[in-house]
């Protein structure tokens, strides 16, 4: 019997449906990685010592207390573990951090709790502590599905590994996605159509695909700088886009973002609040939130490094670095650049509403014109496959 037997998809309709509404989320960053990715700028850290986890799972608590009172009571429609590797973190630490949101905002069951997990640090023993701390989704950091390129990403897993981790993922947990990085250096069509072919073979519902891009401060950067690293070019970029977007719609799992594709109603709930435009509480070294207070949004930002948080929390019940106001028109720039990632694109209304005025006619005829985005009827506006290969661009074009 193959190791990735197809599962009993009926299974998988366990979580709440989708409202379409944005949400409250609550994201929870574990800061702390064995080892530093080349191609990795997200807020993460290496310890040669082990993490006093209790410690931070007090501030963590701490912290929660302290956005309880500036977004006031919630309900809670996702909870997102991310890093980092969350899944260094024990199960006792996760049982802790899920009871803290409980304690302090609404959490019915059945909402969607994501954790992320490298393949290196997953053991089944773990991944039941996880699912009995409540976590009901996961979210795997596979990256590739070859031995050459894994080393070249400085992945501490081999394909082995990945895949006994997704057949733990799938038997565990009711739902799971796992991350692909593709347009490698001298990665051809062909071999990513079929990379992803097996990828899908292996899917539940949800697949995370992205380009590899050259983050400044990386050691990818200086490599890519220095000419000893070498990236497919716009052309080449756009059609390994172009085939991911026809096999993944073909194969049942198309886009719904960008990056993103899922079966239908699979759709990650944490991620869609990011996308509409939602309010989300940011917990722990490096988080981001948005909070609603009034008519009026608030971007919080917290201390990147890991222990100078630890700090400030237990000085100052919080490691936030960072209150900013937005006011209406960065807002409606916000929900424009976030919206328009998403094919169901973007609420013109509520657009409307926060930059109090219509989108410029000759900007929007232009990019009509061309192909780039379409109307949904009256109250809806999104990019068109060809507009998402210039994403940017029609952000910028709108926006002004």
């Amino acid at each position: 019997m193959d190791i990735l037997e197809q599962p009993n998809l009926t299974r998988y309709a366990a979580l709440l449906p989708d409202t379409g509404e944005p949400g409250f989320g609550v994201y929870v960053h574990w800061p702390f990685c064995a080892a530093k990715c080349p191609y990795c700028d997200f807020n993460s850290h290496v310890r040669h010592q082990p993490v006093d986890q209790e410690r931070f799972t007090a501030a963590f608590l701490k912290e929660m207390a302290t956005v309880r009172q500036m977004s006031g009571p919630k309900t809670v429609t996702s909870v997102f573990l991310g890093g980092g590797t969350p899944s260094l973190m024990n199960p006792s630490t996760v049982a802790a951090i899920l009871d803290g949101i409980g304690k302090h905002w609404h959490m019915p069951d059945g909402i969607e709790i994501t954790m992320e997990a490298n393949p290196s640090s997953v053991e089944a023993e773990r991944f039941r502590g996880y699912r009995a701390a409540g976590v009901n989704r996961v979210s795997l950091g596979v990256q590739a599905l070859n031995d050459r390129d894994l080393k070249f990403l400085g992945r501490l897993h081999d394909v082995a590994d990945a895949l006994k981790a997704i057949k733990l993922a799938r038997d565990i947990f009711p739902r799971m996605s796992f991350d692909l990085i593709y347009a490698r250096p001298n990665q051809t069509v062909d071999e990513w159509e079929r990379e992803l072919k097996e990828a899908i073979s292996y899917a539940v519902d949800h697949l995370s695909l992205y380009q590899l891009t050259i983050e400044e401060g990386t050691p990818f950067f200086g490599l890519h700088k220095a000419g000893k690293l070498i990236v497919p070019d716009g052309e080449q970029s756009a059609l390994l886009y172009e085939a991911t977007q026809e096999i993944t719609a073909r194969e049942g799992m198309p886009a719904y973002e960008v990056s993103n594709h899922a079966r239908p109603g699979a759709e990650s709930r944490h991620n869609l609040t990011y996308w509409r435009y939602g309010d989300y509480a940011g917990i722990g070294p490096g988080a981001h939130g948005r909070l609603t207070r009034g008519s009026m949004k608030i971007a919080t930002a917290t201390e990147r490094r890991p222990e100078s948080w630890l700090d400030f929390v237990e000085r100052d019940g919080h490691g936030m670095i960072e209150q900013e106001q937005l006011g209406y028109d960065e807002q409606a720039d916000e929900l424009l650049l976030m919206g328009l990632r998403l094919t169901e694109g973007v609420d013109l209304a509520r657009w409307q509403q926060l930059s109090g005025r219509d989108p410029d006619p000759k900007r929007e005829e232009f990019l009509l014109e061309h192909g780039f985005i379409e109307r949904i009827g009256n109250s809806r506006l999104r990019c068109t496959p060809s507009g998402m290969l210039i994403l940017d661009s029609v952000v910028a074009d709108l926006a002004c």
